[in-house]
């Protein structure tokens, strides 16, 4: 609609209504030109429209308050209104206080000016009026319903920003929260810019900014005018230039501020006692819901940590592999706990990455990537090296742009690391008794949580568990590894080539340490005869496997000298009583001699041999079962059976019929149904197939077999 003889262009907007207002209202264009001005507008500024119309709205305003309206007309002109007072000129040594309103004019779409509305207001009364206060009720009555109805900490943070700055006439308002003792989060900010949400997205407790002091202080603070702000803050960014205003609460909980508010506002500022009232009662709302909020998130958060502690614990004593464990414990943490895990174990030196977790696999692979084309320098002064060496966590809260900047490289590296998101880390050195041996770390991204000290105490607790694994894992490794090694040593490495005989043995050790006390032997004499044994020291481990060699090896010597069976076991014996071994160790021993197609078999307190014959009959041999070695009170008696061509004989450990739930007698038994099937094909193969059928599968222990046939 075209304007009335106040309007200075074909710049258009209804006006029928602001002409015969009592407020003074100014129209300016998108160049913040006046473009309208009424007769109340003429009266307030003391020029007639004709002087008005064509000039810039900021030079209607007299110094210092210009920076102000330019502040105001630029957010009206962006799109936004803005409500509040605002000094403007007057003809007296004092300016007016006025109520004013700027809110954009739009034209097809776009904002094409902004109409400015100024009331006078006594300063007497402007804030004490029935109007502000009802205004001031509503806004509370407003926020306190939507804080009530908040379920995160980032709503809160929005409505307070939003309906402090749109209370108050603020231009830019921002909250911090504690993350630590000595660091602020900065939450939420509007009307700033990207540098310095950047700058200050966290920040010291114990820095010279408005927002820390009052969390330090736990005592709001008003600051007048642009002087006392920068002569008190001097690296606190300009909000914009000209004259300024400032006010910081703090969000208190009880006795302890969780964090703060701050508002900006154009122009100078007094705050009578009302506002004081109004802003530390919202301040105080929002700290209640924060606290609430929180203090859910920390209930929640302690039950996810007790459920992935627990859920860790199950599967770090679930194995000994510790590889596939780790990596389990790394998957667990993700994305509860954080949106990345890396367990990285230090191997000869360089930390060698165990295991990692990431919610986008995308991510793991970008990893590698900065990993191998940029790897970490040993010698930083911080990162997972430094935490290996030091053995003390290294907690980051907030991972600034400022940071990666700091510790990359170059622009390819800065843009690799960004890529990857990090918003938050922590990393806890993996400690036994003897050394720290790696690191886990876990990262959060930008949606995810930030790392605090509780957070801490928990990734340290769950190290020390994982170290703990580790540790007992690589003792089991290096223990059975030591065991084999020696039960390797002094068992037989080959069997001796003997014309005219097939002899097979099978050993099966079972147990954690892969190691027992069963051990056999196959000794040529020379004169075509052969001596055979199999024996069995009670026991596992190391110390079984120490006690067969020195058996073996004592059977060996004294072999040589003597092979009568007669001879050669009171000789172990007398070894025993000699040198006072406690181990309970049993043996069957037996000299085959071809030529006369007999075996004499002497049995110390072992399962008796069993025969298949050539006609494919088996038979258990004569059960002349003694005491074992080094007990004297016994007797043992050698027995002589025929060994003829075809036969096959077999000797064995307990470990091959024993059964929990049944006399070792059924046992033989059914050994002894089993045998005609050693006649079967390939010796070896029949010998296999024999042990999977008679032994019990659901018991774990050590089977040694021999077997020889005549051919």
């Amino acid at each position: 609609m075209q304007g009335s003889g106040r309007d200075h262009t074909s710049w258009r907007v209804d006006v029928a209504l602001l002409d015969g207002l009592s407020a003074a209202v100014v129209g300016v264009d998108d160049t913040g030109r006046v473009r309208y001005a009424n007769a109340a507008a003429e009266s307030l500024l003391g020029r007639p429209a004709p002087d008005l119309l064509g000039s810039e709205l900021v030079s209607l305003f007299a110094e210092p308050e210009q920076g102000g309206i330019t502040e105001i007309l630029r957010h009206a002109l962006s799109g936004s209104s803005w409500h509040g007072l605002l000094p403007v000129p007057s003809q007296g040594p004092e300016p007016h206080t006025a109520a004013l309103t700027c809110s954009p004019v739009r034209e097809d779409g776009r904002v094409s000016g902004a109409l400015v509305l100024i009331e006078l207001r006594d300063p007497a009364i402007a804030r004490g009026s029935n109007r502000d206060l009802a205004d001031q009720l509503t806004r509370l009555a407003r926020v306190t319903a939507e804080l009530m109805h908040a379920d995160d900490v980032d709503v809160v943070t929005k409505v307070m920003i939003e309906h402090a700055a749109a209370a108050t006439g603020a231009t830019v308002a921002s909250l911090s929260l504690l993350v630590d003792d000595q660091t602020l989060l900065l939450k939420g900010l509007a009307g700033g810019t990207e540098a310095t949400a950047s700058r200050w997205a966290t920040y010291p407790l114990a820095s010279n900014t408005p927002a820390a002091e009052v969390v330090r202080t736990a005592t709001p603070l008003f600051l007048t005018c642009r002087d006392e702000i920068h002569g008190r803050y001097p690296d606190l960014e300009r909000a914009a230039e000209g004259e300024r205003s400032m006010v910081a609460l703090p969000l208190r909980a009880g006795a302890r501020a969780l964090g703060s508010v701050t508002l900006s506002f154009p122009g100078r500022r007094r705050f009578d006692a009302a506002e004081v009232e109004f802003l530390s009662i919202l301040a105080d709302t929002c700290a209640m819901s924060i606290a609430r909020l929180q203090a859910r998130s920390d209930a929640d958060d302690q039950t996810t940590k007790l459920k992935f502690l627990a859920d860790a614990s199950a599967e770090l004593s679930s194995s000994l592999d510790y590889q596939a464990t780790l990596t389990k414990v790394a998957r667990l943490a993700v994305p509860d706990f954080a949106d990345w895990c890396a367990i990285q174990l230090a191997e000869d030196g360089p930390l060698r990455t165990l295991a990692v977790a990431h919610v986008d696999p995308d991510k793991v692979a970008l990893a590698e990537e900065l990993n191998r084309r940029y790897p970490p320098d040993p010698d930083a002064p911080s990162g997972a090296y430094h935490v290996l060496k030091t053995g003390v966590s290294e907690l980051v809260p907030e991972v600034t742009d400022e940071m990666l900047v700091s510790a990359t490289q170059d622009a390819e590296h800065l843009r690799l690391a960004r890529e990857l998101n990090l918003r938050s880390g922590l990393s806890v050195p993996l400690k036994t008794r003897r050394k720290t041996i790696g690191v886990i770390t876990w990262v959060a991204g930008e949606e995810g949580r930030r790392f605090g000290p509780a957070d801490r105490v928990f990734g340290e607790d769950l190290a020390r568990r994982c170290a703990v694994a580790i540790d007992n894992a690589q003792l089991h490794t290096e223990v059975a590894e030591a065991a084999y090694r020696l039960q390797q040593a002094v068992l037989p490495e080959d069997l001796p080539d003997l014309p005219g005989w097939e002899i097979v043995v099978d050993y099966m050790p079972a147990g954690r340490t892969e190691v027992g006390g069963d051990f056999y032997d196959v000794l040529p004499l020379g004169d075509g005869r052969i001596g055979l044994l199999v024996g069995d020291v009670m026991g596992r481990g190391v110390r079984a496997a120490a006690a067969m060699a020195q058996i073996r090896a004592s059977v060996r010597a004294y072999f040589s000298v003597d092979s009568d069976p007669d001879v050669l076991l009171p000789k172990l014996d007398g070894m025993f009583a000699k040198f006072d071994l406690t181990q309970l160790v049993t043996m069957v021993y037996a000299i085959v001699d071809p030529g006369q197609g007999t075996m004499q078999l002497v049995n110390a307190g072992h399962p008796p041999p069993v025969v298949l014959r050539a006609d494919g009959t088996a038979e258990q041999v004569p059960d002349s079962a003694g005491t074992p070695l080094g007990v004297r009170a016994g007797k043992r008696e050698t027995v002589t059976v025929p060994l003829a061509t075809g036969d096959t004989l077999l000797m064995f450990t307990d470990g091959l019929i024993e059964r929990r739930t049944e006399d070792i007698d059924e046992g033989q038994r059914r050994l002894l149904e089993a045998l005609p099937n050693l006649a079967k094909g390939d010796l070896g193969a029949s010998v296999r197939q024999l042990i999977d059928q008679v032994r019990d599968h659901t018991r774990e222990d050590d089977i040694a077999v021999l077997a020889a046939r005549r051919v």
